[in-house]
């Protein structure tokens, strides 16, 4: 994996932000949080964040919740947390078995079925604006995100994302 570009230089794939390790496929979560709690673990295990990231994570989608209603049949969440809590950059993806529910990111009231999770680790908030740029793109193509819940391989995942 190449490191993130700085400042001004030319963005990279969203694939060139998450780590092999980082990428799980078929995750078998009961909730929102124990899926974060699984990919938090991934990235805590490759040094991209520390070890209160995931209970910060966990606690800020109460308040500010990431769940993302597509209107179709899979949907998707973008938690995150703040940056004291991440080492270096990065970015687990995890593609449910079976969707569990988020919070709405737009009336909080209401639950989203989410079946992709797109764990963010930013270090600084002015990259994460271009991250989220990345992923809505990704996401806001009826293929790749149909082809994200029926890969079986990174190499799968790496040629939608790359």
């Amino acid at each position: 994996m190449r490191p993130v570009p700085e400042h001004g230089e030319a963005s990279l794939a969203l694939i060139d932000h998450i780590h092999p390790k980082a990428l799980a496929l078929g995750i078998d979560a009961q909730s929102a949080e124990q899926a974060i709690s699984l990919l938090a673990e991934r990235l805590e295990a490759l040094g991209y964040v520390r070890s209160s990231y995931a209970d910060a994570v966990v606690k800020r989608e109460a308040t500010m919740p990431t769940g993302l209603p597509l209107g179709r049949a899979v949907n998707v969440a973008i938690p995150h947390t703040d940056p004291e809590h991440v080492i270096r950059p990065g970015v687990a993806l995890g593609v449910l078995s079976a969707p569990v529910d988020f919070a709405n990111m737009e009336e909080p009231d209401e639950l989203v079925p989410v079946g992709v999770v797109f764990l963010l680790a930013i270090d600084d908030k002015n990259k994460q604006i271009d991250m989220l740029q990345q992923i809505m793109e990704a996401i806001q193509d009826p293929d790749t995100l149909s082809g994200l819940t029926s890969a079986r391989t990174a190499e799968e995942i790496r040629s939608l994302l790359g």
